[in-house]
Order: C-alpha cells, then structure tokens, then sequence
C-alpha cells in the first residue's frame, strides 16, 4: 500500500506540471501568432542581432553637455 501512495504524483506537483506546460504552450503560441504578423509584414522574427552587439546610446540632444578646458 505505501508503495503506491508513494507513485501518485502530489495534488501540487499536478498543479506545477499543469502550469508548466500551460506556460509553455502559450510560449509557443505567442512564437506562432508574432511570426504570423512578421510575415505579414515581411520582417524577420526573432529580429537578427546586430555584429556589433549592444551598445551605448548617444546622449539626447538637449542633455547639459560639458566643456572642455
């Protein structure tokens, strides 16, 4: 009997699998429903990094700027 209480999955690991796999699916829908739209609008989804990585921006236009001495 012990051995079979102990092969039955918790009511909160059926709950975390469930969710698990609702996150998942909806994971993928989402994929499914921008690459859609992407090709609609003939653009690339995930969109393609640049080679050169991230990097800074520039600073805005009205932003105080320093003098040089």
């Amino acid at each position: 009997m012990k051995q079979e209480q102990a092969d039955v999955p918790s009511l909160r690991e059926l709950e975390q699998a469930a969710e698990a796999e609702a996150r998942e699916f909806a994971r993928v829908r989402l994929q499914q429903r921008l690459q859609e739209i992407a090709d609609q609008h003939g653009e690339i989804f995930p969109p393609e990094r640049s080679a050169a990585g991230a990097s800074a921006h520039a600073p805005h236009a009205t932003a105080p700027r320093r003098r040089r001495h």
